[in-house]
């Protein structure tokens, strides 16, 4: 798991904690639960009014991935298809189905499957990258949907403060609470702000690199898989591979021994 959202909206959080407490303030006047509901569940609606309800509920889906996801590092998969085509040249690409059975990865899996009982390479092609495209397209629309969450609410948090103020100004007549009053009224537009900016905001932008980087990842498999099944040799079968990742994404030492086939497990991401 790459820690990076949780420790950025933790540092993010924390800095406001710190400044409320620098600045002689309770947190507890912030959890004001009118404001709160107005900012959160308007937010949802507008976002979910705004697209599909299929493809809300299948965002709502990707938001444990956004904490939790990660992408093997491209030096792993490049390793594994390696040591298949290491498989593949000594004992045929018959071997390749018992070698599908050892692995998670439901796309390579399949590949491997449709390589071993004979699928043209062009139809094999246009499979995979039909699957491929599917899937980045629903991670771009998860993303989307979280960003538009950031979008929205800003603006409906000033809604609920205009509302509050509008009550505010219906009670001019009792000064002693006339600052307490505005006070609160500015938190809508605190929360609207806050939850955009800590919380949709950098989620939407963890999923949408996230299905980039399995979009890279399926990519790779893509021409590993092809390439092994027109006999590629091995060893330029890797460098050609690594040649398609920039060299801070590869992962892994030069002197990393390629992974073996039936153990170097690929999890598909969530």
């Amino acid at each position: 798991m790459d820690p990076a959202t949780i420790l950025g909206i933790l540092i993010a959080f924390g800095s406001l904690l710190a400044m409320i407490f620098l600045e002689g303030a309770s947190p507890a006047a912030l959890i004001l639960p009118a404001p709160m509901i107005l900012v959160f569940g308007a937010s949802f609606g507008v976002a979910i009014a705004s697209t599909t309800l299929r493809d809300s509920i299948q965002a709502l889906k990707f938001l444990p991935r956004a904490f939790t996801g990660k992408s093997p590092a491209p030096r792993q998969t490049i390793d594994q298809l390696v040591a298949l085509a290491e498989i593949a040249r000594k004992d045929g690409l018959l071997a390749l189905e018992q070698e599908a059975a050892k692995i998670d990865d439901p796309f390579l899996k399949k590949a491997l499957q449709n390589i071993a009982d004979g699928v043209d390479a062009d139809e094999l092609r246009i499979m995979l990258e039909d699957e491929a495209s599917s899937r980045e397209r629903t991670g771009n629309a998860a993303s989307k949907f979280f960003n538009s969450l950031g979008g929205f609410a800003p603006t409906i948090g000033i809604i609920g403060t205009v509302v509050s103020l509008t009550h505010v100004l219906e009670n001019l007549d009792d000064p002693s609470n006339l600052g307490h009053s505005i006070a609160g009224a500015f938190v809508a537009t605190l929360w609207g702000v806050m939850s955009a900016n800590f919380l949709w905001l950098p989620i939407g932008g963890r999923i949408g690199k996230l299905t980039s980087l399995e979009a890279e990842r399926l990519s790779i498999l893509i021409e590993g898989i092809m390439a092994l099944q027109a006999g590629s040799q091995p060893r330029l079968l890797g460098e050609r591979l690594l040649a398609m990742v920039p060299v801070h994404e590869q992962g892994g030492g030069k002197g990393e021994k390629p992974a073996k086939a039936g153990k170097a497990k690929t999890k598909e991401a969530a």
